[in-house]
């Protein structure tokens, strides 16, 4: 029997730095195990380790590929981001997964969609945002609203600028802390909510951030007319073990790694989250 527990070895394929501390790792499985990742879905999440570092969860940052490759973006905060930083091209990592629940791909299409992210919290939803703008015919108004702590903070800047080139899509950025060559908004990601210009009450939004920031967007998008079963943020920042062993995500009868991490906020109220 296979154990659930022993991660497969992946080989980084490519490395780009975002920021001064965010890098974006291209990774590819090796041996038999090489196609496993080809059907995860947007949302979901692996587990990586280095062994003498530990393992912590990652969301996919990209969409399902072919080619076999995938991709995680990660901030260096700790020992085991800090040694995955310094790890290169044909570095070797361990990997667990797809493990999770997706956002809710079916009933997004022929709707309006609004993406909301603050700092990193963008890249869970990059795989998402990717997906969707492959098949752009599929949806209706796409608006990202994204936020970071300065400019030198914010992540996939060229992507950002190819995604607002896409027919009927919208992207709004700000920051925190603006320098001299800051053209843009200036305050927190909620700053941009009157910009919107999206059917509230017909709309999906996708949440992703820092929990503070999660839990003033969603405040926000209420008073905007959003309904609650349609707004959904990723609450990845509970996970451990990722197969609901540790207890460590456990609330209220839900493991957030397995019937997560991806919840509307009428299911968090019943969780007791950002309510």
């Amino acid at each position: 029997m296979e154990n659930e527990y022993l991660p497969t070895r992946a080989s980084i394929v490519n490395v780009s730095d975002e920021t001064p501390d965010v890098k974006t790792f291209t990774l590819r499985l090796l041996g038999k195990d090489r196609g496993r990742f080809l059907k995860y879905q947007p949302g979901q999440f692996l587990i990586l380790s280095i062994p003498g570092y530990g393992e912590a969860p990652f969301t996919f940052a990209s969409a399902p590929d072919k080619a076999g490759t995938f991709q995680i973006s990660v901030k260096r905060a700790g020992a085991l981001t800090g040694a995955l930083h310094s790890l290169g091209k044909a570095g070797i990592v361990g990997v667990r997964g797809p493990y999770g629940n997706t956002f809710p791909v079916k009933e997004m299409k022929g709707k309006d969609i609004l993406f909301v992210a603050g700092g990193i919290g963008l890249a869970p939803l990059r795989s998402m945002i990717s997906s969707v703008l492959r098949k752009r015919k599929d949806y209706k108004k796409i608006e990202i609203v994204y936020g970071a702590r300065t400019p030198n903070d914010i992540v996939y800047g060229d992507q950002l600028k190819e995604w607002q080139n896409f027919p009927d899509t919208c992207v709004h950025l700000t920051v925190d802390m603006p320098d001299e060559r800051w053209g843009g908004e200036c305050g927190v990601v909620c700053v941009l909510f009157p910009k919107i210009r999206l059917n509230p009450k017909t709309s999906i939004a996708l949440v992703c951030g820092p929990p503070v920031m999660i839990k003033f967007a969603i405040i926000d998008l209420l008073k905007l007319g959003f309904k609650e079963e349609n707004i959904y943020a990723s609450l990845e920042r509970y996970m451990k073990c990722g197969i609901r062993k540790c207890g460590h995500c456990y609330i209220k009868g839900k493991y957030v790694c397995s019937d997560g991490p991806n919840f509307s906020y009428k299911e968090m109220k019943r969780l007791g989250i950002f309510s």
